[in-house]
Parts: C-alpha cells; sequence; structure tokens
C-alpha cells in the first residue's frame, strides 16, 4: 500500500524551460506528484503546459514575479523545489524557502542523485566549456565509449537521467557535463568523477555580484571532483593555483611566468607534450584559433586519464568541427568571408574571436551589456577592424565608448541585426575588408530568445545575400 503522507507530498519545479520540463517529467516518471510553476504566459507556454497537464503534471502560469504567496497554498505539503538554471539562487523567495527548511536544489542535483554511479567530466569556466565539452564527447563516441552529453549544452541532465531509467540500452559508461556558474552553484551536491576549469574572467556579475563569489563557485566544482585539470594559460587561475586543490595543469608552451612546467604543453615546432613524451602535431586539430588548442590540452588531459592512448586521441580529432554559434565559418562571397561567434556573449569571449578571425575586418556587435571592463575588447578591435557596425540595446552605449577610446575605423549604430548586417557588408567593401565577423560581447536577450536564435538568425541573413547574387 502506498503511503498516504507520501501520496499528499508534492514537487515543485520552477521555470517551463527544457530544464523544468526534463524535471518534471523525470518525478512524474518516479510516481510523484509534480507541479510546474512559470512566470510568464504566452502562447508557446500555454501550449507547454497542456501537453504536460495531458501526461498529470499541473502547471501554473503565474504572469508575474515569483512571489512567496505562490507557495502558501501548498507549505505543509511541499516535498522539493527543483529551480531551472534561469532562476537566481539567492532570490529572496528561494531564501525564505530554505529557512523554512523546505529542501530547495536545482534540476542538475535533481538528475545526479538519479546519475552519480555513472563516471562523469564536469567542465566550467567562464569561456572555451562549450567546446570542450563537444570535443570530449566527440573523442569518446569515436571510440566507441557509450558517452551522453548534456548539462549546460546539448541535453537537460534530467532527460538524460529519464531515458536512462526507463532505457532498456546498455547503461552509460561516461556522462559529459557542461556546467554554469548557475546550475553549480544551485547543485553543490554534484561531484565528477574529473573536473576541467577552462578560464575564468568577470561575468554573470549582475548576478554573482562580485568576481570572488563567481571564482567561489567555480572552484567548488574542482574541489568535488576526483581529478582536475586546469588551463594553466589562463593568467587569474594560474595566479590562484595555491587556493585550488592539486590537479592536472596544461599549458600551450612553457611560458617564463611559470614557476613549474604543466603536464600537457606544445613544443615550437607544434607537437603536444606529456611531461617529456612526444605525442602527435597540432596539425590534427582542424579548428582555428591559439584559444582551441588550450582546449585540446584540456581535452587530451582528460581523454587520458579516461585510458586513451595517444592515436586514438589523434585519429578522433581529425574528423571534429567548429560547433555552431563559436567561430562557425559561414563561407566565402565574392572575397568577403562570414563567421558566426554568436556564442560570444562577453568581452573577452569577443576577443579571442577577433584574434582568431583573418584581419582586415568589420565587426557585428551588440545586445545587452554585460558588467565588465570593455577596454581590452576596444584595444583589440583598434587592431584587428577596419569598421564596427553596434546594434541593440548597447548601440549607443558601445559607440560612446569606442569614440572616448579614439577609434579611427567607421562606427554605425543600426536597430536589429537585419540591419546591422546589410550595413556591414556595405563598409566591407568601401573598405576592403577580408572578412566579416559577428561576435556581439553581449548577451542576445533584448532581441532574441538565446545566442544560437541570433546567431541562426545572421546565417540566414548571410544565405539570403548570397542567393540574392
Amino acid at each position: 500500500m502506498s503511503n498516504p503522507k507520501q501520496s499528499n507530498q508534492i514537487h515543485i519545479v520552477l521555470g517551463l524551460g527544457s530544464s523544468g520540463i526534463s524535471a518534471a517529467k523525470l518525478l512524474k516518471s518516479e510516481g510523484k506528484n509534480v507541479l510546474v510553476f512559470e512566470n510568464n504566459s504566452n502562447a508557446k507556454l500555454i501550449s507547454i503546459s497542456h501537453e504536460l497537464q495531458s501526461e498529470g503534471i499541473k502547471v501554473i502560469l503565474l504572469g508575474e514575479p515569483l512571489h512567496i504567496k505562490h507557495f502558501t497554498p501548498w507549505i505543509g505539503r511541499i516535498c522539493s523545489i527543483i529551480i531551472s538554471p534561469g532562476i537566481d539562487w539567492q532570490h529572496k523567495v528561494l531564501k525564505e524557502l530554505r529557512r523554512k527548511n523546505i529542501n530547495t536544489k536545482g534540476e542538475l542535483e535533481l538528475a545526479w542523485q538519479r546519475l552519480k554511479h555513472i563516471p562523469s567530466i564536469g567542465i566550467t569556466g567562464t569561456n572555451g566549456k562549450t567546446t570542450v565539452t563537444n570535443m570530449l564527447y566527440h573523442i569518446l563516441k569515436f571510440n566507441n565509449f557509450n558517452a551522453d552529453m548534456g548539462g549546460n549544452v546539448g541535453k537537460a541532465l534530467s532527460k538524460i537521467a529519464l531515458k536512462n531509467i526507463n532505457s532498456n540500452d546498455e547503461k552509460l559508461s561516461w556522462l559529459v557535463l557542461e556546467l554554469s556558474s548557475y546550475q553549480i552553484e544551485s547543485s553543490p551536491k554534484v561531484a565528477p568523477t574529473i573536473g576541467i576549469w577552462t578560464t575564468f574572467t568577470a561575468d554573470h556579475l549582475e548576478r554573482h555580484h562580485d568576481l570572488e563569489s563567481y571564482f567561489k563557485i567555480k572552484r567548488s566544482l574542482l574541489e568535488k571532483s576526483s581529478i582536475r585539470i586546469y588551463n594553466s594559460d589562463d593568467r587569474y587561475l594560474y595566479s590562484k593555483r595555491k587556493e585550488l586543490p592539486k590537479g592536472i595543469w596544461v599549458g600551450i608552451n612553457r611560458q617564463s611566468y611559470y614557476s613549474h612546467y604543466p603536464k600537457y604543453w606544445i613544443d615550437k615546432e607544434g607537437y603536444i607534450f606529456e611531461d617529456k613524451e612526444q605525442l602527435f602535431h597540432i596539425s590534427k586539430l582542424k579548428i582555428p584559433g591559439k584559444h582551441n588548442l588550450q582546449n585540446f590540452l584540456l581535452v587530451v588531459a582528460a581523454a587520458r586519464e579516461i585510458g586513451l592512448d595517444h592515436s586514438s586521441i589523434a585519429k578522433s580529432i581529425l574528423s571534429f568541427k567548429s560547433i555552431p554559434h563559436r567561430l562557425e565559418y559561414l563561407g566565402k562571397r565574392n572575397n568577403l568571408s562570414f563567421y558566426n561567434d554568436s556564442k560570444a556573449t562577453n568581452f573577452d569571449s569577443s576577443i579571442t574571436g577577433l584574434k582568431s578571425i583573418p584581419d582586415p575586418m568589420v565587426l557585428l556587435a551588440g545586445g545587452i551589456q554585460k558588467k565588465g571592463d570593455y577596454l581590452p575588447w576596444i584595444n583589440q578591435i583598434k587592431q584587428s577592424t577596419r569598421g564596427i557596425v553596434l546594434f541593440g540595446l548597447s548601440g549607443k552605449n558601445l559607440k560612446e565608448a569606442l569614440l572616448a577610446s579614439s577609434y579611427r575605423g567607421e562606427i554605425i549604430v543600426k536597430q536589429n541585426l537585419e540591419e546591422a548586417t546589410s550595413a556591414s557588408i556595405n563598409m566591407a567593401k568601401k573598405t576592403f575588408s577580408k572578412t566579416i565577423l559577428l561576435s556581439p560581447a553581449c548577451a542576445s536577450f533584448d532581441q532574441y530568445q538565446n545566442f544560437e536564435e541570433r546567431g541562426d538568425h545572421f546565417k540566414k541573413l548571410v544565405k539570403q545575400y548570397t542567393s540574392n547574387r
């Protein structure tokens, strides 16, 4: 017989995005009573709510900001509250619920509790984590590991958990997980077998408030990892090495500021070494940019810890291509090359794009400006571009910053990406530029659901330009 007390309990999921939907379905599959809260209400959300309700999952579209009053009718029955990554862990309502000793955790932790028996790689960092995640997953799949990829990229971890629980297929041998600071903060029990820290620069300070808080969240994942891999080419990470748990360091070369050698490094001829053993040449990697060599060294280190020999890694990386929206080459039109770097949602990521693509170029940038120092970005723009077209909410502010820096290239401000793309093509012709690069340095939420939607729109605009020719 079922326990009457248990049957009366309810699990509340906050957010109706992919993480929230997957969490709700996972809990429902276990026979639990599930209620989903969503702040917003529109046609798409109404359709999703109807679908979930047909599966026995109750949904309430609040149509207003989250408030403690929304939980009051169920306060004595709440077994757990599961939050999506987009909801601030420090939200005053969540703090109040935790003070009432109500079990509150992130979607990632919910899924992790059902998958923690599977070996895992947790990849975090300000920039580079999506490429490292995809690259490592590609190498594992190429070498016939039954791996899956998720977290902050690909599938929500709850979706993987649901499939793994209900499937009669061969059980997973590895999980490759991209983990954002939002997910790590709300899921403190997640402890990967291997933890990778790619880079660290100022980002998400609107939510984490200061650099030290952001750093501590990232560090907590590595502290819980059994094996730790760090990028010694990241000056900030390397400067904090005495505060970090011991691990494996990788670096493009043995630069003068190192007090010790990284375990994985690249010699002047372009060969990757593991300590003193030569592995293979960097020409095996077919995607551009110094930053991608750093990413690859992190992947090599992890693959070696998993047990792959260097020839297996070398063979598998030959077929790896750039991930969508990260320095994605869109082709050449009338001697003008186009690159989609929509995933560059902060200044440091955009700097990487500017350094990696052939100049002279015209840059497309704009959106919602994040907190952080934009001066290094402007300095790189001065070196790499002959003009810049700004769009979106931050367009005018960024123009003022560029003018204040005595930028000599042409600056145009347009309302949206479509107008900006057209203007960039005309500017490129006029300035004899080789490349048009969309590398916004800003979040996309002023005009798009996410950076993927922004990048897809740019690809469509470039395709239209081609067909019109």
